[in-house]
């Protein structure tokens, strides 16, 4: 999303209302808020309660923040954790919602475009996972600008980008260069950015490391990088680990409230992609500091391994889909039932002698146990690129 040119017309601006209003349907075409209020009850709340056992600091009711411009949505800013599938992401946006009981003050993210391109990337291959059932808009331009022009929802970025991602665990706590689209938005509609670090995310798969060689081929593949350690080999071995995550205690931060429009004496016309990068750089300061300090706060014991294991005693009813192994039988499950069935009136059943029964019901599901063997219809299934529907129009406003 970065702009590579020397400035912001005026005319490009003018002409961006007119595509702002074609490209509305973003908002609307695929997200249920109905599937994503069920994946928190069914899914994400209790994977989070029993595994990542995650902590919002500085989120409290009082101090949650409100928008300065009313018209406008707040921009939530956040460091990739990197090296791991982005079960950092879809916890602390659960439990935002969660906190702001779905309501406007809560955040609807823009992702990566390869997340949604091909079906291997939605979790356990529920086609349209992250915008579906995430609220995810794909992070170009032209949608960014038109999600500025809501007031669902706040909004949410990495600013990183895949190279955030990608980044490496050596590496995991260096802020990669932040695109300057948030900085563009953030002065045009005058509305403030909230930075979040992201404690604890990278040993979600700790000691994975990046090779340019290797991304390069799972890019083609559809894949936005393959993290290179000690889990690696054995995604082959037993397709289910291509999912997993280690139960890392996640910890969101958040920091000191900026103000880009206030950095500059120009109007947005007048600006440059320089002036635009210099702000940037100032925010990534910042950011980097705020994250050296949370970590230095937070991430000295990134499992707590004892607390971990007495929920997972307490919650013991509910094995095995409060550890990796049991996830994808999770996922089918919501699935069927919510996805499939558009049944959000009866419960999961996830009792004793329940995986038998999903498994019956949802046999795909026995590929992510089959020893190699099964990444064939994996493969098969994951690498299509998902066909989304044909959008209808939402009302511009």
């Amino acid at each position: 999303m970065e702009n590579s040119g020397n400035s912001i017309s005026t005319a490009r601006h003018e002409t961006l209302t007119e595509e702002i209003k074609n490209n509305f349907y973003v908002l609307d075409y695929l997200f249920d808020i109905r599937l994503g209020k069920a994946l928190s009850k069914d899914v994400l709340s209790l994977i989070d309660r029993v595994y990542f056992r995650s902590e919002l600091v500085g989120f409290d009711e009082k101090d949650y923040p409100k928008r300065n411009n009313p018209e406008r949505p707040l921009i939530f800013a956040s460091n990739h954790s990197g090296m791991a599938f982005p079960w950092d992401g879809m916890i602390f946006i659960n439990r935002v919602h969660e906190l702001k009981n779905y309501g406007s003050d809560a955040v609807r993210p823009l992702t990566a475009p390869m997340l949604s391109a091909s079906v291997l990337m939605n979790p356990y291959q529920i086609k349209h996972f992250w915008k579906k059932v995430g609220g995810a808009v794909d992070a170009t331009t032209l949608n960014f600008e038109t999600l500025m022009h809501q007031n669902d929802f706040n909004v949410m970025i990495y600013p990183e980008g895949v190279p955030g991602i990608g980044k490496g665990f050596n590496r995991r706590y260096q802020l990669q260069k932040l695109s300057t689209s948030m900085v563009r938005m953030a002065i045009k509609y005058r509305t403030d950015i909230v930075p979040v670090a992201v404690v604890n995310g990278e040993y979600i798969n700790p000691y994975t490391y990046s090779s340019s060689a290797v991304n390069k081929i799972a890019n083609a593949l559809g894949i936005p990088f393959l993290p290179l350690g000690l889990i690696t080999p054995f995604i082959l071995l037993f397709p289910w680990i291509f999912y997993m995550g280690f139960p890392a205690k996640l910890t969101f931060v958040m920091g000191k409230r900026i103000k880009p429009y206030e950095m500059t004496e120009k109007s947005f016309e007048e600006m440059t992609y320089d002036d635009f990068r210099v702000i940037a750089d100032k925010i990534h300061a910042q950011m980097q500091a705020e994250l050296t300090e949370a970590e230095q706060k937070y991430g000295k014991k990134p499992y707590r391994l004892g607390e971990h294991f007495k929920l997972l005693f307490k919650y013991f009813k509910y094995f095995p889909y409060t550890v990796p192994i049991g996830w994808p039988l999770l996922f089918a499950e919501f699935e069927r039932v919510r996805v499939k069935k558009q049944d959000f009136e009866s419960p999961l059943k996830l009792g004793w002698g329940s995986a038998l029964r999903i498994i019956l019901q949802n046999p795909f599901v026995l590929s992510y146990y089959i020893p190699i063997l099964g990444w064939i219809p994996l493969a098969i299934r994951g690498f299509r690129k998902v066909k989304e529907p044909i959008p209808t129009q939402r009302k511009y406003k």
